[in-house]
């Protein structure tokens, strides 16, 4: 009596199901590593290229357009250099100009970082597909110590509307570089948008600039205390430095123009970057890092398909079947 092909097949597997079962589990495993990395790599780069649109321009200290783009946009790392008002006002004051949106960052709130910037921000700056800003509860900073802040800080520090907070000098830390004695309150929460907005904590410039009176060495001033809250408010408060600068234009076909102005601006060294070029530029540099992956995914994949095939070949013959 003869034996088929297919019962022959069935006898071999069942006399090498172990190993069978462990390249199956060796094989899935590697696919799912490699569609693993493909997923994460095009979820990044989409979530990237989500964070900002709509800003033909961001002008800061020269310091290379990647570094301009992870500080002012994506809040990573900070920046070796300002820009002065002065030069933002020129800015802002250009025929060509639409709208510019300050940006002044360095402070924080247990962890998050704190943007000061204008009303202006709630109203130009835009995520994804031009989608505006918007509030799922309260309104813009309309007092000089109210904040906005991101859906993020919200949900996982447990704020609402009115909640009090308080601002930490730097990144580091909250403690002896606590802002304390000038507190904040929660004016507004903005709705969920995906991008690093969620994780920040927004004030006015002005605010930014009265929480660091007597702080201009860097450090507490002892006599800090003796400034009132009163006194503070009838200070001139107007920044005499910013971060970083969004700018849109009257007309998108400028920008390459308008790029070349402020860059080679003789009064101060400043730096335009237009961002879509930065995030080419940025992965281009990720790119690299990505393939690595994905080869290594592809490599670990092909070489465990080999090691079980060699394994259950390598068997005695009469253990094939």
């Amino acid at each position: 009596m003869g034996v088929s092909i297919l019962g022959l097949a069935w006898r071999s597997l069942m006399n090498r199901r172990v190993s069978a079962f462990l390249t199956v589990i060796a094989i899935a495993l590697s696919v799912a590593l490699f569609l693993g990395v493909e997923k994460a790599r095009n979820a990044a780069k989409s979530g990237f290229d989500n964070t900002i649109s709509g800003t033909e321009l961001i002008v800061g200290a020269p310091s290379g357009q990647i570094n301009l783009l992870l500080y002012s946009v994506f809040r990573f790392g900070n920046a070796t250099a300002e820009i002065s008002c002065r030069a933002y006002q020129e800015i802002d004051r250009r025929e060509d100009v639409a709208w510019t949106v300050p940006a002044s960052l360095g402070d924080s709130h247990r962890g998050y970082r704190v943007l000061g910037t204008n009303i202006g921000y709630f109203e130009h700056y835009k995520y994804g597909q031009r989608q505006s800003l918007t509030f799922a509860e309260g309104q813009p900073f309309d007092d000089l110590f109210d904040a906005v802040i991101g859906a993020d800080v919200a949900r996982k520090l447990g704020y609402s509307i009115d909640t009090p907070l308080i601002l930490t000098h730097g990144i580091g830390a909250s403690g002896l570089t606590d802002h304390d004695d000038r507190p904040f309150r929660v004016a507004g929460i903005l709705r969920p948008t995906g991008t690093p907005v969620d994780q920040t904590i927004h004030v006015s410039l002005e605010a930014i600039t009265a929480i660091h009176v007597g702080w201009e060495t860097g450090a507490r001033n002892p006599l800090t205390d003796s400034i009132t809250e009163e006194m503070i408010r009838s200070f001139d408060l107007t920044p005499r430095t910013i971060t970083a600068l969004f700018v849109g234009l009257e007309n998108r076909a400028s920008v390459l123009r308008t790029r070349r102005d402020i860059n080679t601006n003789l009064s101060e060294p400043l730096l335009a970057i237009i961002p879509g070029q930065a995030l080419a530029e940025l992965w281009q540099v990720m790119g690299t890092a990505a393939r690595v992956l994905l080869a290594k995914s592809a490599i670990s994949s092909r070489f465990s398909l080999q090691r079980r095939q060699f394994s259950a070949w390598s068997a005695p013959s009469w253990a094939r079947f």
